[in-house]
């Protein structure tokens, strides 16, 4: 079943001004270290292992990741592709030396055409958890992505597991909380299918989970 408008907007809603303005405080800096047991460098290094000249990143928060990559050549040509006009915005400004295009968009629906494409790198960092499905249903987002990619473009990403994962009871009552609030929509969200939803479109896939966060690699076809 296709996910609803409602749903859809719920997984982004939260990403208001006012909640940009503590977001890397309460992620970045509480949440991946002590929640999530995902140490923020550990994300800014899947960064730096796969950023490329002409990159695309998908659900860009407020550009953390983006800010603190350190990129291959002076001056990369960035995407930044979201359905939210906050989250753009900020990002946007946050890398504003880098004049990235954005683009608002659905990502669970086909692309505009983007001028900047193909890309040779495509982030999707914190992205996975917040879409509505399950995630063989997620996975068309990697479908949507895949015309916008050269063969080899490196595919990346992290997303926080609701099955199968040892979690504190921090992680459960905010786990339980973000799904009762469409915020996350990943109860059932496992590595085995996120491995098997990249493995079926792409080469070179590794995964690896740092507490309950998947960090996944992976080479377009």
């Amino acid at each position: 079943m296709a996910p609803t408008e409602e749903e859809i907007r719920a997984g982004q809603a939260i990403y208001a001004p006012l909640s940009l303005r503590f977001y890397d405080l309460l992620v970045h800096g509480i949440s991946n270290h002590w929640i999530w047991r995902c140490p923020t460098h550990e994300i800014v290094r899947l960064y730096d292992r796969n950023v490329s000249a002409r990159h695309v990143d998908m659900g860009v928060g407020t550009g953390y990741f983006l800010a603190h990559a350190h990129w291959p050549a002076a001056s990369p040509q960035v995407t930044l592709v979201d359905l939210n006009p906050h989250c753009l915005a900020r990002a946007a400004a946050r890398i504003a030396h880098l004049a990235p295009q954005s683009v608002k968009t659905n990502v669970l629906a086909p692309w505009p055409r983007i001028e900047s494409s193909p890309f040779t790198s495509a982030g999707l960092c914190y992205l996975l958890h917040c879409l509505p499905g399950s995630i063989p249903q997620k996975g068309i987002v990697f479908d949507h992505l895949a015309p916008h990619l050269s063969p080899g473009a490196r595919v990346f990403g992290a997303t926080i597991l609701g099955r199968n994962v040892e979690m504190n009871a921090a992680a459960r009552r905010l786990m339980a909380t973000y799904n009762a609030k469409g915020v996350f929509s990943n109860r059932d969200d496992t590595e085995t299918d996120l491995v098997a939803a990249l493995e079926a479109r792409f080469d070179d896939v590794d995964v690896r989970r740092h507490g309950v966060v998947a960090l996944f690699e992976a080479s377009a076809r």
